[in-house]
């Protein structure tokens, strides 16, 4: 559950997640596309600055990140010690962005959009279930992912 104002308060020590958001290598429509965001940590909150940020302890590889984030980048963490947790670490941003690989072409499909037909592939995403996969134009994917065609 997200940290709220008011609803949890969180103090010195506890620990949090932080939100990080993907982003596709491919453009589409001229920008860039948000996948699923995720959250990693947990990092131990040092003090609280205002009303609703947090200043939070981050590791040397995010020292480029400014470390005090919005209650809304944030999700409790419960400690248990049953909990076995994998950190693994990830190419961040200065604005907590990573980029997001494609692994494998699912399907194929052509659509048609007015007068034109447009070939789309379902891609899979690196860290993504089958479920969370994409459709894209196949000639994005091909221009920056051609190693994806060689066995599809």
């Amino acid at each position: 559950m997200p940290i709220r104002g008011g609803e949890i308060s969180s103090s010195q020590g506890d620990h949090v997640f932080m939100k990080v958001t993907p982003m596709k290598g491919v453009m589409r429509f001229e920008k860039k596309v948000k996948l699923s965001p995720r959250f990693i940590g947990p990092f131990e909150i040092l003090e609280r600055v205002g009303t609703l940020a947090y200043r939070v302890s981050l590791p040397p590889n995010l020292a480029g990140v400014h470390n005090v984030f919005h209650v809304s980048m944030m999700r409790k963490y419960m400690t248990n010690p049953s909990h076995v947790l994998n950190y693994e670490p990830l190419q961040l941003t200065s604005h907590l962005l990573f980029e997001e690989k494609p692994t494998q072409i699912l399907d194929r499909q052509e659509m048609r959009f007015r007068n034109k037909l447009i070939q789309m592939v379902k891609v899979k995403w690196l860290d993504n279930s089958k479920e969370e996969a994409t459709w894209e134009t196949e000639s994005e994917m091909r221009s920056h992912y051609l190693e994806l065609f060689a066995t599809f």
